[in-house]
């Protein structure tokens, strides 16, 4: 992992400081709230519904033992004993008292920690793929480079009051687990045909109002020219995005007004008349941040664990945990443990004070002292030896952790939605319950295979249903909560986006319409082996939408 240096350090505690200063000024009257709102985005802080939110970044979602037992000790001392994990790799709290956050940020600031750039018009917190560093199918570990753009864009003077905010992934494997084309930079790591490692660059993509997938402007940036290329996608759209309306103001509307090759151009040339001279990236510098990000010393151990496999045997839970929960690792007698934070019935992505102390323990005994936050609002342990897996499952169980529904349908992506956000026009949490509830942890559920069902409570798409094989999105029509559902979306490196089914369903409608829909792929898919996204690609909207509409099912119109 990477450890901050002097400069790091003090720079966080410096704003640590300046904070301080600013709540006690807004706390006194000083400052109003709006005049105090620049200051708090600047930090992390939101005024949501009820109470402030404070979102904690977490570069990468890579964290150590020693910083989960610290977001353990913030959920316990300064909030109501939990913590939200977010599809941007962070953690937020909802509800600490605006007297408390500069101790907060202290607090995090011991651990090497901050809430810096997760929120404001700004180059947002850095998200790479949950699996680095361990997933058996990569190419390179993409956090090495993810940490050289935070340090890069990290208050950068140029791109502070950019006309939105700007979200970059980083991937490193063929198999796309940060979701690269739907952001506004996104860098998937490829060789090219004379074996060097680079990025193809993708540009422009994003969900929201407008969702739209990014264009790829180079198949191949060499490792060097990272950031400058960077700078110049940035500067381009700092120049030319719109300011005037905050709806068209994303760096996907000035692709989408220029075009893919116009856009590609103006890139290009500013990356040329910029040049790599004081950007260009040495190799000495890459090499001393890939340091940080080694592979652990991991002992030698046998491809297959005789424990694993008797346990296997005797335990069908441990075995469906297995199945869905555990992936391959680069390093034969290993496997990365997917921790569901989707208990059947629970939120998504909260976990309590005590299984976050519970997890880092795990992180510190069993995963050298390495665990991780997914975008799809689990969390990760990335190096358990197969022999262990077995007392790691039943340490999860004890802590109601061991849901064996990792990319099945009730591992349910789903933003806060109404129940906390102001932005929010419906409820995404019931009904992220209720369709668990529905499934279960049934043969059914286990059946159906992949299918990933993602939930936003509005058009902001914090949960992500654009690219969700399911999407179900929030409104309100007429003060009633109604639900549009969309199907075919992926997030991965065949991404798409949803395609709306039809007039929306009602709070109490929705769930019989995911189960319709659920049925109406079992009925149609070819065998077993076809997985839901698949099917709904073969066969197209027509036989899900019949079955849906076929009778009177008092949809909203």
């Amino acid at each position: 992992m990477y450890r901050y240096d002097e400069f790091d350090a003090g720079f966080v505690a410096e704003r640590v400081a300046q904070f301080r200063d600013q709540v006690s000024r807004r706390l006194t009257g000083e400052m109003t709230e709006e005049q105090f709102r620049p200051h708090r985005l600047m930090n992390g802080l939101y005024l949501q519904l009820h109470a402030y939110m404070l979102r904690v970044a977490v570069p990468y979602g890579t964290l150590s033992s020693k910083q989960m037992h610290m977001l353990a000790h913030i959920a316990r001392k300064y909030d109501r004993g939990y913590g939200h994990f977010t599809t941007r790799q962070n953690i937020q709290y909802n509800w600490p008292a605006l007297k408390d956050v500069p101790a907060i940020l202290d607090d995090l600031a011991t651990v090497e920690m901050h809430a810096i750039q997760t929120s404001g018009n700004c180059i947002r917190n850095v998200t790479a793929d949950h699996f680095a560093g361990a997933a058996a199918d990569e190419i390179e570990d993409p956090r090495p480079y993810a940490e050289i753009l935070r340090q890069w864009s990290t208050v950068h003077p140029e791109f502070t009051f950019l006309p939105r905010k700007f979200k970059i992934a980083v991937t490193g494997a063929p198999k796309d687990r940060a979701a690269v084309q739907v952001h506004d930079i996104g860098y998937h790591i490829v060789r090219n045909d004379k074996g060097e490692v680079g990025f193809a660059v993708y540009v422009g993509g994003g969900q929201g109002r407008t969702p739209m997938i990014a264009n790829k402007i180079r198949d191949f940036l060499p490792v060097k020219d990272l950031l400058a290329y960077s700078q110049a996608i940035v500067r381009v759209y700092n120049l030319e995005g719109r300011r005037d309306n905050k709806y068209k103001a994303r760096i996907k509307i000035l692709v989408h007004e220029k075009g893919a090759e116009e856009m590609r151009a103006a890139v290009e040339k500013e990356f040329a008349e910029a040049g790599t001279e004081i950007l260009g990236l040495p190799q000495a510098e890459v090499d001393r941040i890939k340091a940080y990000f080694a592979m652990p010393d991991l002992a030698a151990r046998a491809a297959k664990s005789e424990k694993l496999e008797a346990r296997r045997q005797s335990d069908p839970h441990f075995a469906a945990f297995l199945k869905t929960n555990v992936a391959a690792h680069k390093r034969a007698g290993y496997g990365i443990v997917t921790i569901s934070l989707k208990p059947i019935g629970g939120i998504p992505g909260d976990a309590t004070a005590d299984q976050m102390d519970a997890v880092a323990d795990l992180a510190n005994s069993y995963s050298q002292d390495e665990l991780r936050v997914s975008h799809e609002q689990n969390l990760v342990l990335p190096h358990v030896a197969l022999d262990e897996i077995p007392t790691v499952y039943d340490a999860l169980k004890k802590q109601g952790l061991a849901t064996a529904n990792a990319g099945l349908v009730t591992d349910i992506i789903a933003c806060p939605g109404l129940d906390y956000c102001a932005l929010a026009t419906a409820r995404s949490i019931p009904i992220a319950q209720r369709i668990s509830e529905r499934f279960g942890e049934s043969r059914k559920a286990a059946d159906i295979g992949e299918l990933k069902i993602k939930i936003s409570g509005c058009i902001n798409a914090c949960g992500h249903h654009h690219v969700g094989h399911i999407g179900i999105l929030g409104l309100e029509r007429k003060g009633v909560e109604t639900y549009q559902i969309t199907l075919g979306g992926s997030g991965d490196e065949n991404c798409s986006l949803g395609d709306i089914t039809g007039p929306g369903f009602s709070t109490d409608q929705v769930t019989d319409a995911i189960e319709t829909i659920v049925d109406t792929y079992l009925a149609l898919r070819t065998d077993k082996n076809e997985d839901f996204l698949t099917a709904y690609r073969r066969v197209g909207m027509k036989p899900f939408k019949e079955a849906l509409y076929q009778r009177d099912t008092g949809a909203a119109i």
